[in-house]
């Protein structure tokens, strides 16, 4: 399986929401209550608006047979906010093609480290990354819920 990254273009929109969905929906439903699901990745979204903050930070997808399998972002102060991969293209190095793409954008930038707050199933892929748990954030709140996550740390030089 080739794996191509480039920036993301506004023409992305609908491809990275349906691998956000599905990531949580499938992929994270077995770490999360139905309800923390449904908060974190609910049924419908403006899209005009995700193109947007997907524009504001420095957002990669992946791509793979000209699919749109995953995407990843960094903002300019080092915050790795966003790291999604579809479930059919799980496990297959798509992540990790995402994140050293992030990681050089960092480098290029000047960063000295990115932050990212991990949910409790993307913890252990950024472990392999390297990144560090600083700390559990037990009372991090999507849209009224709870939704568990992690403050992690990754040193870029």
């Amino acid at each position: 399986m080739s794996i191509s990254v480039r920036s993301y273009e506004s023409g992305d929109a609908e491809a990275t929401w349906e691998a956000y969905f599905r990531a949580i929906r499938d992929t994270a439903s077995k770490d999360y209550s139905a309800e923390q699901i449904a908060a974190w990745a609910p049924e419908s979204v403006d899209l005009a608006e995700w193109n947007e903050r997907r524009s504001a930070a420095h957002t990669f997808v992946a791509v793979v047979g000209g699919r749109v399998v995953g995407f990843s972002d960094v903002t300019g102060d080092g915050l790795l906010d966003m790291l999604f991969v579809h479930p059919d293209a799980g496990g297959r190095g798509v992540a990790r093609a995402l994140v050293e793409a992030v990681v050089a954008k960092a480098r290029e930038l000047g960063l000295s480290e990115l932050r990212t707050h991990a949910s409790r199933t993307a913890r252990p892929a950024f472990e392999r990354f390297g990144f560090e748990v600083e700390r559990a954030n037990d009372q991090n709140r999507i849209r009224g819920q709870n939704v568990p996550n992690y403050d992690m740390r990754l040193t870029v030089g």
